[in-house]
């Protein structure tokens, strides 16, 4: 299990620099929502399609595609990439992660309730823990939200908790990943032909959507496909909201600012709460 959490580590530091290309890209409008959706998804297939090829050493075609993954998932995997994106055009930062973190947390407690498994005390004071320190670090940056933006973002939020939740049945995650990128890519492409009268794209837009879809997208969410199965719906969940802790703390590292007094109280909060729910489920288990 020792490596299973390190390797969620990577995956929510992977999930935490995509935040920023994805804020950096859309947020100097160095590129539209929806192009910078479609460049993502398809650097992301075709990062996974080579990392796939070289780990599995057989060529990809399109009977190994309709093997693995799902259009369910591809579904989700393209309206919260869309959506996301599109979103934040009407939310400023510290409101959209209070909305997609809320909503995804919101989903995956509901699924696993819906499912006969009830958490233990421990795993939902720990969650409650954990997403009060998260409340605590936003709320400086927190506004009335846009209500179309406020829409996208749950529904953001509800579809990469549904993605999560499918993944936690994945047994081949780098192929299962490709072949959900390839067909996330279709359903972005028709998105982008929709909409193209907003393409608006920049050689530094180009470069942040390829690193978001190739580094942080494509190889971040292989990664965690690859961990899900390992994690209950409880853990997967409460762990996201290490993302806005470890993308702040990696927002101050780079611009050589002091961690302010409202992150330490904030962080030790939101991991304590996390390790509190491994911990309480662990002692479930056990």
């Amino acid at each position: 299990m020792l490596r299973v959490y390190s390797l969620s580590l990577l995956c929510m530091l992977a999930f935490a620099a995509n935040s920023y290309f994805c804020r950096w890209a859309l947020g100097d409008q160095s590129i539209d929502a929806f192009s910078f959706s479609f460049v993502r998804l398809f650097s992301g297939a075709v990062a996974l399609c080579i990392i796939a090829m070289l780990k599995t050493k057989v060529s990809l075609n399109l009977k190994l595609l309709r093997k693995h993954g799902s259009w369910l998932a591809a579904t989700s995997l393209s309206v919260y990439a869309i959506s996301f994106s599109v979103a934040y055009l009407y939310l400023d930062t510290g409101t959209g992660a209070l909305v997609l973190f809320s909503a995804v947390q919101l989903t995956m407690l509901g699924f696993t309730w819906w499912q006969g498994v009830r958490p233990s005390y421990g795993e939902l004071l720990g969650s409650l823990i954990a997403f009060s320190g998260f409340v605590y670090l936003v709320f400086p940056q927190l506004s009335q939200p846009d209500f179309i933006g406020f829409v996208l973002m749950t529904a953001s939020g509800i579809a990469w908790a549904a993605y999560t939740l499918i993944g936690r049945g994945s047994k081949a995650a780098v192929l299962d990943s490709w072949a959900n990128f390839s067909r996330a890519v279709v359903f972005a492409a028709l998105a982008l032909i929709l909409m193209w009268q907003q393409i608006q794209l920049s050689t530094a837009g180009l470069i942040f959507a390829v690193l978001s879809g190739a580094l942080a997208s494509g190889c971040g969410y292989a990664l965690w496909y690859s961990v899900l199965p390992h994690l209950k719906g409880q853990q997967a969940a409460v762990m996201q909201l290490s993302v806005p802790v470890l993308a702040a703390a990696a927002g101050s590292l780079m611009l050589s600012e002091d961690l302010s007094l409202r992150f330490i109280w904030a962080s030790l909060a939101t991991l304590g709460g996390i390790m509190l729910v491994i911990a309480s489920s662990r002692k479930k288990d056990a």
